[in-house]
């Protein structure tokens, strides 16, 4: 028998003499049967990394724990952490998360099927359970330009590997809703492997919703009300809700989780590193245990629904199940003591992450990437508009991902603090778009980076055309990045790998983010993620305008749209 557990981190629940005489290790405190809808005191029996039984006892030493099976994040990406997989998984089993499912999408736009390639490759140094979906969209749309092409053929092969399980969510909602021939190949070629397919239809209803979801679509992450919630649900689609960096909708969407606790899950999407350090999946659960929701629904749907609905390896913590679960304090407030993958602890509140335990493979890290974008100068983005001409403006909103669409005549543009917003081609074929945006608030200086959903080009505005040069300029001499500038000092956290990540550790990550998000609110900006909002300002396929590389978007027309009129 492999010892694969640390019994001195729970000499105090371990019953020695079961080791002994069975020869496996026992996990003695408050068991937490989710599918059964019972808590009861009890033992679990573990050899070999599977659970071979469970045993009820009358009573358990005072303070045991809570054991339950761990969270699953439903639809993340992990790429938004700014960390390769295995240091975001040491990250995510802090939070007692032993599941993602995963869509590469943001990497797959810079770098096609090798990107996709590098996050499996990367994910097997972990023993935490990674589930990798097939980017269905890459690029998002033919609104801007991307590094690399998967297109219905490549798709048709791609979707058959083991290691690929789901079509990851169908941005192209319009080319869903009118049947366009090359989306429809990819859920052809989805249904006929047998694979799920995640959907992306921010806003959609009525009929178009219901031929969205026709098509096969199961899932939906992007509700930003309950009646869109609601009538997704009744289309039959599953509701993940999401609490992001920037996208939050928790505190929307969270009576759905009682409503139909059978169609929910939850997820993070793109989740900054700041904020995976504080909080993940168990944030949300004791959130909804505060609000009011009912214990088994939220546990359902951030430990039962994912794993059934995804087919993830059996770890609900039943008798055969592999032997992953987590041990919380109480079921109140959710503070995770320990995360157990496959009968390794490989996270213990009191001694940190078992880094020998969560690692499992020893794939090198390839620092890999597609940037070829020149130095501009303050020429290439001068845009003089006559005064008294009404401009298109993106009104950005703190803690969404949808923008709206304000006409402002140009001598307003200082009273509203409407500001330059510039999107630059990373893959060499272009010249920066300007645009003018409202949301930022920058009294002085500017801000950029390449993590830039989803084609990740270069993104920048500022408060000077000089300051936002700088700032495109150190991007490009770092081939990826976080920049901030302000009156000739810049500082920059480096994103080698694509151009949206790091191979340094997530407290490294976290540190340095702070660093740069403290520097953006000290020009004025008073958004609680300014990076992460940034970041999509230039993603074509939510609402309602938008800027890329190629050039102002209305995205409810999904065409561009003049930037005077």
């Amino acid at each position: 028998m492999s010892k694969v557990l640390n019994s001195e981190i729970h000499e105090k629940y371990f019953s020695r003499s079961s080791c002994q005489e069975t020869g496996a290790q026992v996990f003695k405190g408050y068991i937490v049967d989710v599918p059964e809808r019972s808590v009861f005191p009890g033992e679990i029996h573990v050899m070999d990394g599977v659970i071979v039984a469970r045993e009820c006892l009358e009573s358990v030493p005072e303070g045991s724990p809570f054991y339950l099976p761990g969270f699953t994040d439903a639809h993340i990406h992990i790429e938004s952490s700014m960390m390769i997989p295995e240091n975001f998984a040491k990250v995510a089993v802090t939070h007692g998360v032993v599941n993602a499912v995963c869509d590469p999408h943001e990497i797959a736009n810079v770098l096609g099927v090798p990107g996709i390639e590098f996050m499996i490759e990367n994910a097997r140094n972990s023993r935490f359970n990674f589930c990798f979906g097939l980017p269905s969209c890459v690029p998002s749309s033919h609104l801007e330009t991307a590094g690399a092409v998967i297109d219905a053929g490549m798709t048709e092969e791609l979707i058959k590997r083991e290691d690929l399980h789901f079509l990851a969510e169908m941005m192209n909602y319009p080319g869903v809703i009118f049947g366009d021939s090359e989306v429809m190949r990819k859920i052809e070629a989805a249904r006929k492997a047998g694979k799920k397919i995640d959907g992306h239809a921010p806003g959609v209803t009525g009929e178009d919703i219901a031929g969205y979801a026709s098509a096969g679509i199961t899932t939906d992450h992007e509700c930003v009300t309950l009646a869109e919630a609601r009538e997704k649900v009744k289309n039959g689609m599953k509701i993940i809700v999401r609490e992001g960096s920037a996208a939050r909708n928790f505190d929307v969407l969270y009576p759905i989780i009682d409503e139909s606790p059978e169609n929910t899950m939850l997820c993070s999407d793109d989740r900054h590193p700041d904020d995976l350090v504080n909080g993940h999946i168990d944030d949300m659960v004791r959130r909804g245990i505060g609000k009011g929701l009912q214990l088994w629904n939220i546990l359902d749907a951030a430990c039962v629904n994912p794993v059934k609905h995804y087919g993830l390896p059996a770890c609900l913590m039943q008798k055969g199940d592999r032997a992953t679960f987590i041990a919380v304090d109480n079921l109140t407030d959710f503070e995770v003591q320990t995360t157990v993958i496959d009968g390794h602890i490989v996270y213990d509140r009191c001694s940190g992450v078992n880094a020998e335990a969560i690692a499992c493979g020893n794939n090198p890290v390839h620092v890999l990437n597609n940037f070829v974008a020149g130095r501009i100068t303050e020429k290439d983005i001068a845009f003089d508009i006559p005064a008294g001409r009404t401009v298109n403006v993106i009104v950005a909103k703190d803690g969404e991902l949808i923008t709206s669409r304000e006409k402002t005549c140009t001598d307003m543009f200082s009273d509203s603090m409407v500001q330059k917003l510039i999107v630059y081609n990373r893959y060499g074929n272009g010249t920066p778009k300007v645009g003018f945006i409202k949301g930022f608030g920058l009294e002085k200086g500017a801000f950029g980076t390449t993590v830039a959903h989803d084609s990740h080009n270069i993104v920048a505005t500022g408060a000077s055309d000089a300051e936002i040069v700088q700032v495109i300029n150190t991007l490009i001499g770092s081939k990826g990045g976080l920049c901030v500038s302000c009156e000739g000092n810049t500082d920059i956290l480096p994103l080698p790998i694509a151009g949206i990540m790091s191979p340094g550790t997530g407290e490294e990550i976290s540190v340095k983010y702070r660093q740069l998000d403290k520097m953006v609110k000290l020009l004025g900006c008073r958004m609680k993620s300014p990076f992460i909002t940034l970041s999509f300002m230039a993603l074509p396929v939510i609402k309602d305008i938008k800027l890329t590389d190629k050039g102002l978007v209305d995205v409810n027309a999904f065409d561009f749209i003049s930037l005077v009129e």
